[in-house]
């Protein structure tokens, strides 16, 4: 008879083998005393295998991987499961609350890791965060979106120097990895420190479901969870890309302000000196034409017709064999409207 696989235990509370369970963390209240906590999905296998742990909305209007989250949690494969998932729909509530990407106190939860029980609201969230959830993660992936008013295509972000990064990025099955360097404070660069294995997902806008983010999102996941044997299913070529890493990316800024008017849309190809936009004077008929510095591929750009001198307006990734990557997207872009999630029974 084959041993019974031990208990999964967070913040005190037992997930038994072939149980999934919502776990509420105690939060700091509001203000007004209301009591808050963040609702953490456990869902523990009958097999051993890692500790995959999901994170989502650490930027409250981050929405996107909200809905990620609660779609994954539902798949029938699920039942199936080797090893134990920890799923955060809502990191950061009181963004999430007022639909805002910072705390109450203008502070970026992202660049307060490890935090710290007695320090500022940022501080004592990253330090539950990382005493009760990460310190049992094997492995980790981050769902994040673009800032207000910026859009990203669907792309993996990961620190390529990092032994075994490389092949768990391509798992993910996006067009679209972007070679990325740590930042003190953020929870990558914790959890790296760690030596937990760590992908960035960014897809969509905060404040807006996209169904294209969503879906690769999920797929993406499963697609990890398949690659680390805590699920096994035929992968399908009706949804499978050739990943390509980017050997660098740029964002182009607008050398003067006035209204933005693009000439590209994101995921397109540019060459270098084409015209990627017009920035016009609002009240004559003048305008400059904005030239794109280098060739690459439009994987973030600013959604405002209003920009000031210096805004960010083009994110460009660079590629050894760029109409290759501009095909991949391209497809990826064109399934958007029929693409399905697949059912992993």
């Amino acid at each position: 008879m084959t041993e019974q696989r031990e208990s999964f235990f967070l913040n005190g509370e037992e997930v038994k083998p072939g149980q999934h369970k919502v776990i509420l963390l105690p939060l700091p209240k509001l203000y007004n005393w209301t009591p808050l906590s963040m609702p953490v999905h456990v869902m523990h296998g009958k097999k051993p295998g890692p500790v995959l742990c999901i994170t989502s909305a650490i930027h409250g209007d981050e929405v996107n991987g909200i809905a990620v989250v609660r779609r994954l949690m539902k798949k029938p494969i699920l039942h199936k499961l080797a090893g134990t998932i920890i799923a955060i729909p809502i990191v950061n509530i009181f963004g999430f609350l007022y639909q805002d990407r910072y705390l109450m106190d203008r502070r970026d939860l992202n660049r307060c890791f490890p935090g710290n029980a007695e320090g500022s609201v940022a501080s004592r969230l990253a330090h539950l965060l990382v005493t009760e959830v990460i310190s049992k993660a094997t492995h980790m992936i981050d769902l994040h979106a673009g800032s207000l008013h910026r859009t990203n295509l669907p792309q993996v972000r990961v620190d390529l120097s990092i032994p075994g990064a490389r092949e768990l990025a391509e798992s993910f099955n996006v067009p679209v990895v972007v070679s990325s360097s740590l930042i003190s404070g953020s929870l990558r660069y914790y959890a790296q420190s760690q030596n937990i294995p760590f992908l960035l997902y960014e897809a969509g806008e905060a404040l807006r479901f996209d169904e294209l983010s969503i879906k690769t999102g999920v797929n993406g996941i499963l697609s990890v969870m398949n690659k680390l044997e805590m699920i096994s299913f035929k992968k399908s070529s009706r949804n499978s890309y050739v990943t390509a890493f980017a050997d660098s990316s740029f964002w182009i800024r607008a050398p003067q302000g006035g209204t933005f008017h693009p000439h590209k849309s994101l995921g397109k190809q540019v060459a270098k000196n084409e015209v990627l936009a017009n920035i016009g004077n609002p009240a004559t008929n003048e305008e400059y034409r904005l030239h794109s510095p280098i060739s690459g591929i439009i994987i973030g750009m600013n959604l405002l017709p209003l920009v000031h001198e210096g805004a960010a307006l083009f994110h460009i990734a660079c590629f050894d064999k760029l109409e290759m990557v501009a095909e991949e997207v391209k497809i990826l872009q064109e399934a958007s409207d029929e693409m399905s999630e697949e059912n992993y029974h």
